[in-house]
This record gives C-alpha cells, structure tokens and sequence, in this order.
C-alpha cells in the first residue's frame, strides 16, 4: 500500500516486549523504565492476529524488536506463527546479543531470516560502561553463532557516540574484512531520556565515512538491497561483508522510508518521531475483527508525515526507545 507521499509502506516494526536485560545509556535511565504490567502487553497470539491484519494493507515484512526481544516468553512460538503467515516474506530481529548464542538455532529453525545485533564498542570495559553490566563476550559469542549458522544477513549496528567510541570507529569498520558482517553506524538520535545525553556527542554519517575511508580505503556502492532498511552501503577493498551508514538526523531517509511501529502495548506508530499512536490493542481486545484492524492499517499509512524535523524541532517523547521500539 502506498501512503499520501507515494512511499510504498510494507515493513512492521513490532516491539515485543518493553523491558531489557541490559540499561543502555542512550535508551533508558539508570534505574530502567517502570515496565507495564504483563496485560497491558500484547499476548504472542494478538501480534499474529495483528500482522495477519496488516497483510492486506500491504505488510509482507516484519522485525521484532523490543526492549530486548529475546526475553519475551514465547517468542520462537511468535516466529512460527509469523512465518505460517503465507504473505509474510522476510522476518527479522534485533538483539542485543546477550541470548544470542543460546537461542540462535531456534530462532533460526523457527523461521527467523536476518538478525541484528547492537554493538557500539570493542572494547569490554567500555561495552560494561554503555550497557551498564553488559558482557561482551556473550555477545561475540552470539555473533559467532549466528554467523556459525548461516544466517542470510549478520549486522551490527553501532550508534556513534563522540567522545566514546570514536576511536573506534575504525576498528568496527574493519570487522567487514575479516568477517562476512554487515556494520552499520548509526547517528545518535535525541530520542526521549537520551536528549540531555546526547548533547554534544553527535557525529554526523559523512565524518564517519570519512575517517573510514581515509583509513582503510575507498567504499564501493552497493548497490544490491541489504534489508528492508534505511542504510546506504560500501564495501572496504577486498572486504567479506559491508559498512553501512544510517543518517537520520544529517540526511534523513524520510522520502524511502516503508515502515510503521507497533508498540508493545498495542500502539500503531506512522512514524518513530511522531507523537500519534492508533491503538490496536484496544481495538482487538474490544471484538473489532480482521478487518477492522485491516482498516486502521490502512489510515495509519495515510497518516504518515512527510519527514520528521529532527535538525529543527526535538519532539518531546512521553516513551523511551525501549518502549516504542528501537
């Protein structure tokens, strides 16, 4: 289905669960987000019936998020009932890793086609700082798995954080020579609680890309599609895999972008910057049947903004990325 601006909307983002086995700085606060209580939470069931309601409003690609998604209970059971749904071509996920290598398998025999894994340092005592007790080592591990495994695409997503990993960068953009990953830095977004942390350590794509290319050489375009996302790619001479750049606040994606949210309370989301939500949950749990939900699908997609402002405006969110899905 096409939207108001002739953007071809087919890729749900859905939010799995709100919580997190990890406090990362830029996500959450410290002490974490007081979680909703466990009915105020889409059951595994009600996301299938939703995506299977969105199919005919165009969705034939879906990424499981969270908070950390590999926490909720149930979630192979998703993927299955995902993957039974004929119209649903791609399934993706987005992990942090911790889980990563103790489920892959699974996840992988369940129907899960791509996964993400979000890493913004190489090294452990920085990765412990970021995460607030996070353990590098499970993380590789879990890549390692993954990558074992044969999944269709392996990336990484870093945010890119001045003052903090910007050593790094190099080093993460190396990673594609020696392994068939996919590395994508991410501007940091001021999204939330991050809006006060984030002042002052933003780096924009082009000075990422280069510092990448003086020190390792030349990106040629990749012109093949990698995902369902936003990331323009190049590949590093002789590489196995690619580095991608995601620039939502420098050059934003607005005009390409194909997808909504849902939350993990039930919340459709035109768009990750928008304060607007369709509640779907209320909806289902009311009586509405297939298609009616179909129908707030096909609204949410013609309520979808041009663009968001970020360079201008800071919207205020009242969720943090844990929430709406990050």
């Amino acid at each position: 289905m096409q939207d108001r601006y002739h953007r071809k909307i087919n890729y749900l983002r859905i939010s799995v669960t709100d919580r997190c086995n990890l406090r990362c700085v830029y996500c959450m606060p410290p002490a974490g987000v007081k979680s909703v209580s466990h009915g105020q939470i889409l059951t595994i069931e009600e996301i299938a019936e939703v995506v299977a309601a969105g199919v005919p409003a165009g969705i034939s690609k879906v990424r499981l998020t969270g908070g950390e998604p590999l926490i909720r209970r149930g979630v192979l059971e998703l993927v299955a009932k995902l993957r039974a749904i004929p119209e649903i071509d791609d399934i993706a996920l987005t992990t942090n890793g911790i889980l990563l290598e103790k489920m892959a398998r699974n996840l992988k025999d369940a129907g899960v086609d791509r996964v993400n894994i979000s890493l913004d340092t190489l090294k452990p005592v920085r990765y412990r700082e970021v995460t607030r007790g996070g353990n590098l080592d499970q993380v590789w591990r879990g890549i390692n798995t993954a990558l074992g495994l044969g999944l269709q695409l392996v990336k990484i997503n870093t945010v890119v954080i001045r003052g903090f990993n910007d050593d790094e960068l190099e080093d993460m953009a190396r990673l594609t020579m020696e392994h068939p990953l996919h590395v994508r830095f991410i501007e940091l977004m001021p999204v939330g609680t991050s809006e006060n942390w984030a002042r002052g350590r933003y780096i924009p794509s082009s000075e990422v890309r280069e510092l990448i290319t003086g020190a390792l050489g030349n990106l040629t375009d990749e012109n093949r599609t990698l995902g369902n996302g936003p990331a323009r790619y190049g590949r590093l001479p002789g590489a196995l895999g690619t580095v991608g750049f995601i620039s939502a606040v420098s050059d934003h994606f607005c005009d390409r972008c194909n997808r909504l949210r849902l939350t993990a309370t039930g919340q459709l989301r035109p768009c990750l910057f928008s304060h607007r939500e369709t509640d779907l949950k209320g909806a289902l749990r009311s009586g509405a049947d297939r298609e009616a939900l179909t129908r707030i699908f096909q609204s949410t997609v013609m309520s979808k903004p041009d663009r968001h402002h970020l360079e201008t405006d800071r919207p205020q969110h009242d969720r943090v990325m844990s929430q709406i899905g990050g």
